[in-house]
Protein backbone atom coordinates (compact mmCIF):
# COMPACT_ATOMS: atom_id res chain seq x y z
CA UNK A 1 0.00 0.00 0.00
CA UNK A 2 0.95 3.44 -0.90
CA UNK A 3 0.80 6.57 1.37
CA UNK A 4 0.97 10.10 0.49
CA UNK A 5 0.63 13.71 2.66
CA UNK A 6 0.90 17.28 1.55
CA UNK A 7 -0.15 20.07 3.03
CA UNK A 8 -1.67 23.08 0.81
CA UNK A 9 -1.77 26.73 1.89
CA UNK A 10 -3.88 29.51 1.71
CA UNK A 11 -3.74 32.96 2.51
CA UNK A 12 -7.04 34.50 1.69
CA UNK A 13 -7.15 38.26 1.81
CA UNK A 14 -10.50 38.50 2.52
CA UNK A 15 -12.56 37.31 6.40
CA UNK A 16 -14.74 34.67 4.18
CA UNK A 17 -14.19 32.81 1.21
CA UNK A 18 -14.78 29.43 -0.54
CA UNK A 19 -12.09 28.15 -2.86
CA UNK A 20 -12.58 25.11 -5.44
CA UNK A 21 -9.18 22.80 -4.44
CA UNK A 22 -10.05 20.27 -7.07
CA UNK A 23 -7.32 20.89 -9.06
CA UNK A 24 -4.81 21.09 -6.14
CA UNK A 25 -6.25 17.24 -4.84
CA UNK A 26 -6.30 16.28 -8.31
CA UNK A 27 -2.65 16.72 -8.62
CA UNK A 28 -1.55 15.47 -5.53
CA UNK A 29 -3.12 12.34 -6.50
CA UNK A 30 -1.77 11.92 -10.06
CA UNK A 31 1.85 12.84 -8.06
CA UNK A 32 1.05 10.04 -5.08
CA UNK A 33 0.67 6.79 -8.00
CA UNK A 34 -2.21 5.93 -6.08
CA UNK A 35 -4.86 3.89 -8.85
CA UNK A 36 -7.41 2.89 -6.37
CA UNK A 37 -7.83 3.76 -2.44
CA UNK A 38 -8.90 7.21 -1.13
CA UNK A 39 -7.99 10.74 -0.39
CA UNK A 40 -8.50 12.58 3.04
CA UNK A 41 -8.27 16.59 2.60
CA UNK A 42 -9.26 18.50 5.94
CA UNK A 43 -8.70 22.06 7.36
CA UNK A 44 -5.98 21.85 9.73
CA UNK A 45 -7.51 25.15 11.30
CA UNK A 46 -10.80 25.11 13.52
CA UNK A 47 -12.02 28.39 11.33
CA UNK A 48 -11.71 26.75 8.27
CA UNK A 49 -13.74 24.18 6.46
CA UNK A 50 -13.64 21.59 3.54
CA UNK A 51 -16.48 19.89 2.07
CA UNK A 52 -17.64 18.81 -1.13
CA UNK A 53 -20.75 20.57 -3.20
CA UNK A 54 -21.16 22.60 -6.37
CA UNK A 55 -18.89 25.16 -7.88
CA UNK A 56 -21.77 27.74 -8.72
CA UNK A 57 -21.76 31.09 -7.63
CA UNK A 58 -25.15 31.45 -6.47
CA UNK A 59 -24.91 28.90 -4.10
CA UNK A 60 -22.11 30.02 -2.41
CA UNK A 61 -23.61 33.25 -2.36
CA UNK A 62 -26.13 31.42 -0.47
CA UNK A 63 -24.15 29.27 1.58
CA UNK A 64 -22.25 32.80 2.88
CA UNK A 65 -25.53 34.45 3.67
CA UNK A 66 -27.32 31.50 5.40
CA UNK A 67 -24.20 31.07 7.67
CA UNK A 68 -24.02 34.64 8.25
CA UNK A 69 -27.66 34.16 9.75
CA UNK A 70 -26.92 30.87 11.59
CA UNK A 71 -23.92 32.49 13.07
CA UNK A 72 -23.59 35.97 12.99
CA UNK A 73 -19.91 37.73 13.05
CA UNK A 74 -21.84 41.01 14.44
CA UNK A 75 -22.33 41.82 17.35
CA UNK A 76 -18.91 40.61 18.40
CA UNK A 77 -20.37 40.58 21.94
CA UNK A 78 -22.88 38.41 21.72
CA UNK A 79 -20.32 35.46 21.84
CA UNK A 80 -18.51 34.59 25.33
CA UNK A 81 -15.24 33.19 22.93
CA UNK A 82 -14.83 37.06 22.07
CA UNK A 83 -13.72 38.11 25.15
CA UNK A 84 -10.31 38.55 23.65
CA UNK A 85 -10.66 37.69 19.66
CA UNK A 86 -13.62 37.98 17.67
CA UNK A 87 -13.83 34.58 15.25
CA UNK A 88 -16.22 32.69 17.87
CA UNK A 89 -18.72 32.77 14.44
CA UNK A 90 -16.26 30.81 12.37
CA UNK A 91 -15.56 28.33 14.62
CA UNK A 92 -19.71 28.24 14.30
CA UNK A 93 -19.22 27.88 10.64
CA UNK A 94 -16.43 25.77 10.20
CA UNK A 95 -18.89 23.68 13.06
CA UNK A 96 -21.77 23.46 10.39
CA UNK A 97 -19.74 22.87 7.10
CA UNK A 98 -17.29 20.20 8.44
CA UNK A 99 -13.55 19.54 8.95
CA UNK A 100 -12.52 17.41 6.64
CA UNK A 101 -14.01 14.64 3.33
CA UNK A 102 -13.35 11.57 2.07
CA UNK A 103 -13.51 10.51 -1.46
CA UNK A 104 -12.80 7.27 -3.60
CA UNK A 105 -9.99 7.13 -5.77
CA UNK A 106 -10.86 4.79 -8.56
CA UNK A 107 -8.78 4.35 -11.88
CA UNK A 108 -6.28 7.49 -10.53
CA UNK A 109 -9.36 9.77 -10.70
CA UNK A 110 -11.49 11.28 -7.31
CA UNK A 111 -14.72 8.72 -8.39
CA UNK A 112 -17.20 11.79 -7.43
CA UNK A 113 -20.65 12.10 -8.94
CA UNK A 114 -22.01 14.86 -11.46
CA UNK A 115 -20.81 18.59 -10.13
CA UNK A 116 -19.03 17.33 -7.07
CA UNK A 117 -16.03 19.70 -6.06
CA UNK A 118 -13.85 19.95 -3.27
CA UNK A 119 -13.70 23.33 -1.44
CA UNK A 120 -11.83 25.50 0.80
CA UNK A 121 -14.24 27.31 2.92
CA UNK A 122 -12.26 30.28 5.00
CA UNK A 123 -14.01 31.71 7.78
CA UNK A 124 -11.86 33.38 9.78
CA UNK A 125 -9.05 35.09 6.89
CA UNK A 126 -6.62 37.39 6.71
CA UNK A 127 -3.29 34.91 7.65
CA UNK A 128 -2.03 31.71 6.24
CA UNK A 129 -3.57 28.31 6.84
CA UNK A 130 -3.57 24.91 5.91
CA UNK A 131 -5.41 22.26 4.44
CA UNK A 132 -3.72 18.23 4.62
CA UNK A 133 -3.95 15.79 1.84
CA UNK A 134 -3.64 12.25 2.68
CA UNK A 135 -4.23 9.51 0.43
CA UNK A 136 -3.86 5.33 1.09
CA UNK A 137 -4.38 3.05 -1.75
CA UNK A 138 -2.22 0.76 -4.34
Amino acid sequence: MKTYRKELWFDVPSRRAFINITPQVEACLKESGVMEGLVLVNAMHITASVFINDDESGLHHDFDVWLEKLAPYEPVQQYRHNRGEENADAHMKRQIMGREVVAAITKGKLDFGPWEQIFYGEFDGMRKKRVLVKIIGE
